[in-house]
């Protein structure tokens, strides 16, 4: 059996990929000449309108043509079965076992003609997943890739759960209206290496997340992708297939496309044929054997609610756990996404349990919730039929301190990052601490603890240090020295910040109360999406008007300083004349820092 021109995931090339499987019977089944059909719609429709041109409303439709509606039988048969290949482990974790005979080399080279060629074993698809240890950081690496969208004029992701129709099962389904990807986009995505960000904002950025978190979530990915451009309206589908490619004995990894492109004058989608109608019939028998789909109607019927533009991520054969279930629980709560066995934990009544550091890592509502500083207003995550409202840390927390750290990040070059710092709502009787450290606006580390002793209980901050590098599943930061810095400095906040705070709490106080000292500043939207206000300030007083406060890295002491009534703004005078800082009891401040205070709005409700 062989594959023209199927896609190797290891370039962007399209090449002859052949190989010999001992477990099958028989050859493909011929062809049938396909039926001339229709495939009007009515966004199809509109775009026709649009680009000023008019649909023939006729039965004759040129030879090649395909339609989306129910009416025609697929015109190409299933692979036979293969009797003697060995079932795919459904467990992610010993997925990559080998079973018999010698393990293959993941990566090799291999010798084509005059050049040496990259071989990517589909065994690879599998170890290159298993950067991602918990699967809603393989989802939320989907989720960025729809956020990045936002540039293209997306206004949601939808993340929901489809019936398999061949088996019943469930798969995961994750679709956005974004600028969609056309048939060479669509190679890239699913090739490694390759990567069209380019944006500073832009989340992702090595071209590997979309194979990692796919093939994280379950053996087996389609994906369906709508795409306008230069005028010309096209849809692909590429499967990326870990049983196929395992049950069929592959040692290199293909991936099956097929493309379409709309003809406004006839108003359907043709074939596109990219090498030859051989190519393209055996890819769709491919697509057609081992995806959901066992027509090409049924395949096609998927594009039907992606309008002009956007993406359609199909997620099957979804891994199971230890116990033998499915991951991901789609059962236990209709409109949430649930780890599997954690429902059980959520049903705790404790305080600690009940609070969103601990919902987080068995909710894809909740950690969804967390996982981006701001969002467009415009846009909005809809997982299993209802939005997801944002939540804002910042708004958990009360007495907030919003402290300035200016990492020198190259020999000329200071990073800038503001960190709020506050008591959890719940304390002291809540045992949750740590900060939660964003990256580009995406949530990295969650309510990460940087002390383990009683000091810090119930502490907790946000703060974005987009001067750090994110790891590959971007559920950490590369342990560089910027970062252990940045770790010490956590701590030496969250110590001062005890010590001069904890009697607000019902804690004994060792040190005096801070006394505010007010500078001048401009007002601060801090982290996008919320600010500090509500400070408690000398005895534990509330500020008259909404205010935060903000420290900074200086070499002197803080000059005196007036307020004029009813003005949020200071009067400075006097100079700095000697290096280190010292704190109203007298004694040097262990953060060197001074004090600012500045006026900010809320942060959004």
């Amino acid at each position: 059996m062989s594959f023209a021109d199927s896609v190797d995931l290891c370039s962007d090339e399209e090449t002859e990929v052949k190989y010999v499987d001992p477990g099958m019977r028989s050859s493909l089944v011929q062809k049938k000449e396909r039926p001339e059909i229709t495939n009007n719609h009515p966004e199809i429709e509109e775009f026709a309108t649009v680009q000023g041109l008019e649909l023939i409303s006729s039965n004759r439709v040129p030879n090649g043509s395909c339609r989306t509606d129910q009416g025609c039988l697929s015109t190409f048969c299933y692979l036979p079965e293969l009797p003697d290949s060995v079932p795919l482990c459904r467990w992610f974790w010993k997925a990559g076992d080998s079973v018999t005979g010698a393990t293959p080399e993941p990566i090799s080279i291999v010798h084509v003609g005059v050049q040496d060629r990259l071989r990517v074993h589909p065994k690879f698809l599998h170890s290159n997943a298993t950067s991602h240890k918990w699967a809603f950081g393989a989802i939320a690496e989907l989720l960025d890739n729809a956020v990045d969208e936002v540039q293209n004029g997306a206004t949601f992701v939808r993340v929901d759960k489809i019936t398999n129709t061949r088996d019943g099962n469930h798969a995961l389904l994750i679709q956005d209206d974004g600028g969609g990807m056309d048939p060479e986009s669509l190679r890239r995505c699913m090739s490694f290496g390759f990567s069209d960000k380019r944006s500073e904002s832009s989340i992702g950025q090595y071209g590997n997340g979309f194979k990692t978190s796919t093939m994280r979530l379950g053996a087996d990915v389609v994906v369906l992708s709508r795409c306008m451009n230069r005028r010309t309206l096209t849809q692909s589908v590429g499967l990326l297939s870990y049983t196929f490619l395992r049950q069929t004995g592959c040692d290199d990894i293909v991936v099956p496309m097929v493309d379409y492109e709309f003809n406004p004058s006839t108003g359907v989608f043709q074939s596109l044929i990219r090498h030859s109608e051989k190519q393209f019939s055996s890819n769709l028998s491919t697509l057609l054997r081992w995806s959901p789909f066992a027509t090409e109607v049924g395949l096609l019927n998927q594009f039907n609610d992606l309008g002009h533009h956007g993406t359609k991520i199909i997620m099957f054969n979804l891994w199971l756990n230890d116990d033998g279930d499915v991951e991901l629980d789609f059962d236990s709560d209709a409109e949430d996404i649930m780890i599997s066995g954690a429902s059980k934990i959520g049903q705790r009544k404790s305080i600690n349990q009940k609070h969103i550091a601990n919902q987080l890592r068995y909710s894809l509502r909740v950690y969804t919730s967390i996982l981006y500083l701001h969002l467009p207003e415009s846009f909005k995550i809809i997982l299993r039929g209802r939005v997801v409202d944002p939540h804002y840390i910042v708004n958990d927390l009360k007495f907030r301190e919003c402290i300035r750290y200016k990492p020198q990040v190259a020999e000329n070059m200071e990073a800038k990052v503001i960190t709020t710092i506050g008591f959890l709502d719940g304390a002291p009787d809540l045992n949750i601490h740590g900060f939660n450290v964003y990256h580009k606006n995406r949530l990295i580390l969650p309510f990460c603890p940087v002390l383990s002793d009683r000091k810090g209980r119930g502490v907790a901050g946000v703060l974005e240090a987009n001067f750090l590098k994110p790891t590959h599943d971007k559920q950490d930061f590369e342990k560089s020295t910027l970062y252990y810095k940045l770790e010490t400095r956590l701590k030496d906040m969250t110590l001062e910040y005890w010590d001069y705070h904890c009697h607000l709490v019902g804690y004994s106080c060792k040190k005096a109360p801070r006394t505010v000292v007010p500078t001048a500043d401009p007002a601060h939207q801090l982290h996008h999406s919320g600010t500090c206000n509500g400070v408690m300030v000398n005895d534990g007083v509330p500020a008259p008007f909404h205010q935060f406060l903000c420290t900074e890295t200086l070499s002197g002491v803080v000059p005196p300083v007036t307020l004029k009534p009813g003005s949020s703004k200071a009067d400075i005078s006097g100079s700095a004349s000697v290096t280190g800082v010292r704190d109203p009891t007298g004694n040097p401040s262990n953060l060197w820092i001074s004090r600012m205070l500045v006026t900010a709005p809320s942060a959004p409700k």
